[in-house]
């Protein structure tokens, strides 16, 4: 359980998240999230099952996928489940099309020619980051926050599907400025993000953040074991992406198992086991958003 969160008052600069968020300066947080919850029912399965059985404590909602209404009403059933929303402007799933929730005329800058979310290759990612109209932006992720409420369901916190911190200063900027309106944390990871945010005495990860994507798949398990053994005091944060395999897998991680070998770790007597034998405190985004909606100001 976490402690007091420290006044911004008596903050220094060399405190890390976890002291600010009221733990002991040799804590080891962690932070496990299921990205990708409402791209596909076999997703939104193995992220419930990942939270209420395994180690992950919250999930990140994508509202725009075919499947985002199962996991919503899946979220309705489960009040003490915490979420954020997975804020999403690309499309890597041609068969499985998403597009904005905002009208298309209202956010012309956000979509390709043939008037759909640019897929997140990286020449994907370059047009649309060429392009893209903050105001297009915010009306965009203006809608996706609000179709949870409209849902009558409530978020701890915002982050990116397939750009890291918004992919520009000023995408992060005015989702910094959505959180404080909202009253909501937001996943920072990259710099000028981390120090610009840690200014304002707001929680951010304190070491390298880990996206499960970027493991290999071979020996994946041991390889976040040793992560485990080794995790460092302060706040760190893994972003995973569990999934049951269906047949409808490859397509969503293009042929690699990423997301069922995350499911079979994550659900683990071994990942349990590992977490309490070394002490580590998994928390999930509740503890960082109060201090958030405390701590944060104009940008």
């Amino acid at each position: 359980m976490d402690g007091e969160a420290v006044e911004p008052s008596v903050m220094t600069a060399s405190m890390r998240s976890n002291q600010i968020l009221g733990f002991p300066p040799d804590a080891r947080l962690l932070i496990v999230n299921c990205d990708d919850f409402g791209m596909h029912p076999g997703i939104n399965a193995a992220v419930i099952e990942s939270i209420e059985e395994g180690i992950a404590a919250s999930c990140s909602l994508m509202t725009v996928c075919p499947a985002a209404p199962d996991a919503m009403r899946l979220l309705g059933r489960r009040p003490g489940i915490p979420f954020g929303i997975h804020l999403t402007l690309v499309c890597e799933t041609p068969h499985l099309p998403w597009g904005p929730l905002a009208p298309a005329e209202k956010v012309p800058s956000l979509l390709d020619p043939s008037g759909s979310f640019f897929e997140p290759t990286p020449g994907g990612r370059a047009a649309l980051l060429g392009r893209a109209r903050p105001d297009e932006v915010e009306t965009e992720f203006r809608a996706q926050i609000d179709a949870v409420a409209d849902a009558g369901l409530t978020p701890t916190h915002l982050d990116f599907h397939c750009l890291a911190d918004g992919g520009r200063e000023d995408i992060l900027d005015l989702t910094v400025g959505l959180a404080a309106e909202y009253g909501l944390a937001v996943r920072v990871w990259l710099e000028p993000g981390l120090r610009a945010m840690r200014q304002q005495g707001l929680p951010v990860v304190d070491h390298d953040f880990l996206d499960s994507f970027s493991l290999e798949i071979e020996g994946k398990a041991a390889h976040y074991g040793r992560l485990l053994h080794d995790l460092p005091a302060g706040l760190s944060e893994w972003a995973v992406h569990p999934g049951l395999g269906s047949r409808e897998s490859p397509a969503l991680d293009n042929g690699r198992p990423v997301r069922r070998t995350d499911y079979e770790f994550l659900t683990s007597p071994e990942a349990r086991d590992v977490v309490a034998q070394e002490g580590i405190t998994v928390i999930d985004y509740r503890t960082v958003q109060r201090v958030w909606a405390r701590n944060a100001g104009p940008v």
